[in-house]
């Protein structure tokens, strides 16, 4: 009988009498217990019905510029019942933090606390609007400098710009200020360098702003190799765009050379602030010789990961580039805090339409107060911690892609399942059969089927035990030969494995009915 880590039964059980099987029969409805089936949403209803009556309009003509609709809108008419039960039913299959352990490495999926949701509803955060008057958001704009305050403070850096909307936003405020400040002093430079494990953006980037990238290999350590990086620097050079801690989960122990050896060369050093969920409060990036670097709010300062609107990737500047930051940007004056919007010679000019997202704002200054410098600096410390317990804890059984600790994340590859079978994809589909989302899978590209955890400071000891041990589990079934629960998992989930491929290259947008339900 199979058994599970606390002695419950995984299989149906015998029978006491007769030692046969118990038997598993097909429901009548579809339904298994309180796993209901959930058809899609223009099953349940038809468009012939609405649940809701509106008088018809007389003489009423729209004003859309000869956009209006020319046909039905197509959506099913539904009882409010029947809604809220459809999309409850829905919810229940998402995976998301508040359910276990979110492993997706390079993503710090950490928990998001309550107390933080609390302050973005209080009035005068919750319901704030980008045009009202100035002198009716003085609060919001103080705590908008506050939060400015904490960050340079943490990063070591003299400005921020807080309206970029995510990373990659945050990613393109840097390399257009640096693009700015060339200018600025009529250099005309044309390249930008990335190294092999960069995130995929640095060099979209980089190219979406006009600059040819060049990318640098990475040693056997897995850290960028600094002498190939020193050669490749010339008067061509515009910027370095390097991650630290970087994508294979390790710090960068020659940053500071390489800083030295950008700036010798008359270029800026982008860093990829992604990670500085592993060094927050343990190292500030100013003191690395870094010229701008983006944060995302929602992996290293606690605010949800999309929901609820815009997010929040502020950059930070050093005094090379402070003066081309993005506007508008808060000051603080005798009367009051006031928002600059135009004027600025030098900033690159208006970033987006407003200034940023102020739930995103709330939420991280509530994490960063109630933390504190010792807090903030523990969560970077404890961050790592849970990393290298991973780490350590299935060394023996997976394979490590580099020796030695590592920072926020473990990287493992697919040297372990060499000749089992098995793959990368196999053994993540498997982890969805234990109740886990799998890890990153096959990323970063400079490791073979890569498999990167990152558990985060908010997991306990007891769930990275179950999780470990679940791990262990595979990865003896899988070196065992025990192909048979890789090859089609998941089998637990409400639907088996698709072809995520196709699904990708030929996704279905428009529902169409069927021929025989005509």
């Amino acid at each position: 009988m199979s058994m599970n880590s606390q002695g419950r039964p995984t299989a149906p059980t015998a029978d006491n009498d007769t030692g046969e099987m118990t038997p598993v029969f097909e429901s009548f409805s579809g339904h298994q217990g309180l796993r209901i089936a959930e058809p899609l949403v223009f099953e349940l209803g038809t468009t012939q019905t609405t649940g809701v009556d509106v008088e018809e309009i007389e003489d009423f003509e729209l004003s859309v510029g000869g956009l209006e609709r020319d046909s039905e809108i197509g959506c099913p008419g539904l009882a409010e019942p029947d809604v809220v039960r459809h999309f409850t039913r829905l919810s229940r299959r998402n995976y998301g933090i508040d359910m276990g352990v979110f492993p997706l490495g390079s993503c710090t999926m950490k928990h998001n606390p309550r107390l933080n949701e609390k302050m973005a509803r209080l009035p005068g955060f919750g319901d704030i609007h980008p045009l009202q008057p100035l002198s009716t958001v003085q609060g919001a704009l103080e705590l908008m400098t506050e939060l400015s305050h904490w960050i340079t403070t943490l990063t070591g850096m003299p400005a921020v710009a807080l309206s970029p909307k995510a990373g990659a936003h945050g990613e393109l405020c840097g390399v257009m200020a640096i693009r700015a400040a060339l200018e600025a002093r009529g250099d005309a430079r044309e390249i930008v360098l990335c190294p092999e494990s960069a995130h995929g953006t640095n060099p979209a980037t980089a190219a979406f702003c006009g600059y040819k990238v060049k990318s640098i290999p990475a040693k056997e350590n897995g850290r960028v190799d600094a002498e190939a990086l020193k050669a490749a620097l010339d008067d061509t050079v515009a910027a370095v765009m390097i991650t630290n801690p970087n994508t294979c989960g390790l710090f960068e122990d020659e940053i500071k050379d390489i800083a030295d050896a950008i700036h010798a060369a008359g270029a800026f050093f982008y860093c990829d602030g992604a990670n500085f969920n592993a060094i927050m409060g343990k190292v500030r990036p100013g003191d690395l010789g870094v010229d701008a670097m983006h944060l995302n709010l929602h992996k290293t300062f606690s605010t949800p990961h999309g929901g609820g609107g815009p997010g929040s990737g502020p950059v930070v500047f050093s005094d090379a580039l402070k003066d081309f930051a993005p506007m508008p940007y808060v000051v603080a004056g005798a009367d009051g805090f006031d928002i600059v919007e135009d004027g600025d010679d030098t900033s690159l000019g208006r970033l987006t339409a407003y200034h940023g997202q102020m739930g995103m704002y709330v939420r991280a200054l509530s994490y960063m107060m109630s933390h504190g410098s010792d807090g903030i600096r523990q969560a970077a410390e404890d961050a790592v911690l849970n990393a290298n317990y991973v780490l350590a804890s299935l060394g023996d059984v997976m394979s490590a892609s580099f020796d030695g600790p590592c920072m926020h994340e473990a990287l493992f590859d697919d040297r372990f399942l060499k000749d089992t079978g098995v793959t990368t994809l196999d053994f993540a589909k498997a982890m969805i059969d234990e109740g886990y989302h799998p890890m990153t899978m096959y990323f970063p590209l400079v490791v073979h089927g890569a498999m990167l955890v990152e558990p985060t400071e908010t997991e306990s000891k007891y769930n990275m035990d179950q999780f470990i041990r679940s791990m262990r589990g595979l990865a003896t079934e899988a070196r065992a030969g025990k192909t048979a629960r890789f090859e089609g998992a998941p089998y637990h989930a409400p639907w088996k494995r698709l072809d995520e491929t196709q699904a990708a290259r030929q996704p279905v947008l428009r529902y169409t009915v069927p021929e025989a339900a005509e």
